[in-house]
C-alpha cells in the first residue's frame, strides 16, 4: 500500500488523456492528484471514471486551469461556485477534497494525516522592492501574465488575494487541531524558496504566498505536495521533502513511456530520503 501523486495531468490534451486510460491498475495505492487535471467539468468527469477503478483512494486539489471560466464554454460558473461544483463532480466520484474530512493514512504501520488544501496565491513571491499593486505590471515588463488574469475570477471576494487570505486562514484553524504528523497537498508551492521556473521567473507572483512559509514546521509535516511548475523535482527543507509531482503539457514529459513512471511515492517514505542533505534535485522520473 503506497501513496502515490501526479499533478497538472492536463487533459484537454488527447495524447495524455489516451495515456491516462492506458495507465496499469494500483488497487491497493492512493493517489493524489494535485491539481489541473482539466478546464472543464466534463473533463473532471471523465477523469474520475477512468482513475476511480485504478486505486484504492483519490484525493484532489483545484489547480488554476481546474478554475478557468473559459469564454466559449456553456457552463458560466466562476470562483468559489465553479470551485463548488468541482468538489461535488469529486464526491459523486468518490473522491476526496480540501472540502472533506481529512483522511488518515496507516499503510506503513504509522499515522498519518493527510491535508489536502486550496490555498491560491496572493502576489507575495516577488522581490521585496516591488509593491503588491505593482506585482502583475512587473511580471509583464518580462512579457509574462498569467492566463489567470482573465480566466481565474475570484467571486463572490473582490479578489484573488483576498480569496487566498480566506482559504489559508480557513486551513490554518483545521491543521491545527490535527495531532501527529501530515502530509500538505496543495496545487501550488508552500514556499518561494523551491521555486523552479528559472526560464520565466517573474511568473513567481502566480505560484503561492509566503503566508504558508512555515507550515511544514508549524503543522509536523512529513512532506509537501505540489504541482503547477512543471519541473520535477525534490527540495529539503529542515527534513521536510517538498514534492514537486506534475506530468505536465505533452512536451514535458517521454510520451512513449507512459504516465506510470510519472507517479511519485510520498509514502511510505522512500529508503534513503531521511538522510538527503538539504538540497534540491530534478526529478527524471
Amino acid at each position: 500500500m503506497r501513496l502515490l501523486a501526479i499533478a497538472d495531468l492536463h487533459l484537454r490534451h488527447q495524447t495524455t488523456r489516451e495515456a491516462l486510460e492506458a495507465l496499469p491498475a494500483f488497487p491497493d495505492d492512493w493517489l493524489i492528484v494535485a491539481g489541473d487535471v482539466g478546464e472543464s467539468a466534463d473533463l473532471m468527469r471523465w477523469t474520475w471514471r477512468v482513475l476511480a477503478p485504478k486505486f484504492a483512494r483519490l484525493i484532489w486539489v483545484p489547480g488554476n486551469h481546474d478554475l478557468w471560466t473559459l469564454p466559449n464554454d456553456p457552463d458560466t460558473r466562476r470562483g468559489e461556485e465553479k470551485y463548488l461544483h468541482l468538489v461535488s463532480l469529486c464526491r459523486e466520484a468518490g473522491v476526496l477534497t480540501p472540502e472533506d474530512p481529512f483522511p488518515v493514512w496507516e499503510g506503513d504501520g504509522r499515522r498519518c494525516t493527510l491535508a489536502p488544501l486550496f490555498l491560491l496565491y496572493d502576489y507575495t513571491f516577488r522581490p521585496d522592492d516591488v509593491a503588491a499593486e505593482d506585482a502583475v505590471d512587473w511580471a509583464a515588463e518580462a512579457e509574462i501574465v498569467c492566463a489567470d488574469e482573465l480566466l481565474l475570477h475570484p467571486d463572490p471576494y473582490p479578489s484573488r488575494p483576498a480569496w487566498c487570505a480566506a482559504r489559508c486562514a480557513a486551513a490554518e484553524k483545521r491543521l491545527a487541531e490535527i495531532e501527529g504528523p501530515t502530509v500538505l497537498i496543495n496545487h501550488w508551492p508552500l514556499r518561494q524558496d523551491i521555486l523552479t521556473i528559472k526560464r520565466v521567473p517573474r511568473f513567481s507572483i502566480w505560484c503561492g504566498t509566503r503566508r504558508t512559509e512555515d507550515w511544514h514546521r508549524r503543522f509536523d509535516a512529513i512532506a509537501e505536495v505540489h504541482g503547477h511548475l512543471h519541473v520535477r523535482s525534490t527540495h529539503r527543507r529542515d527534513g521536510v521533502s517538498f514534492e514537486e509531482v506534475s506530468l505536465g503539457y505533452p512536451r514535458d514529459w517521454q510520451q512513449e513511456r507512459g504516465i506510470a513512471p510519472y507517479l511519485r511515492q510520498i509514502l511510505p517514505v522512500p529508503e534513503g530520503y531521511a538522510d538527503l542533505p538539504p538540497r534540491t534535485f530534478r526529478h527524471k522520473d
